[in-house]
């Protein structure tokens, strides 16, 4: 577990800012938040130095490009050994449905988020690169039809600072 970073007010509102639109410029962060620009990179800066911003996405639209049925798999795998864990995750994350990957605890040890063509995508994603393997035991298939982006995320103590925006995404 790594230690937070310490963020103020400025902070966090550059923060909430940014997820809500990471291409927005610095001048226009600045303006918003009320400090120079200078200052609003070098916050900035110091945030993706400490490792609080790890990155900026691009989020696509699955069914507009070609994928509009997603689907939750939750996934056992026995044994639950590490030599069988190491290459059941890197094959699910070169599998270009696999959106997301989550370790778990409880009864079943994977969640993986796809997104597919069809139905008959789906059957072939699960018996040819899920339940082929020797490792998994299990899978189970969720649909779904319909997903919220919440956010931004803050730190726990700045969850009252303002509501958080949830964004409403339909599959296909």
């Amino acid at each position: 577990m790594t230690d937070s970073v310490a963020l103020d007010t400025v902070d966090l509102h550059i923060l909430r800012l940014l997820q809500n639109d990471a291409r927005t410029t610095y001048r226009d962060l600045a303006a918003e938040v009320g400090v120079a620009p200078s200052t609003c990179l070098d916050r900035v800066t110091r945030m993706r130095r400490t490792g609080v911003i790890l990155g900026h996405q691009l989020r696509l639209d699955p069914a507009r490009m070609g994928r509009g049925l997603e689907a939750l798999l939750s996934v056992q795998v026995r044994p639950h050994r590490r030599e069988l864990i190491g290459p059941f995750v890197e094959r699910i994350r070169t599998l270009p449905e696999s959106r997301a990957l989550f370790h778990l605890t409880g009864p079943d040890d994977y969640l993986v988020h796809v997104a597919v063509t069809g139905t008959a995508d789906l059957q072939r994603l699960v018996l040819d690169e899920f339940t082929s393997r020797r490792e998994v035991a299990r899978v189970e298939t969720r649909l779904i039809f319909q997903q919220w982006e919440c956010g931004p995320l803050l730190p726990p103590a700045a969850n009252t600072i303002g509501p958080a925006a949830c964004q409403v995404s339909e599959p296909g």
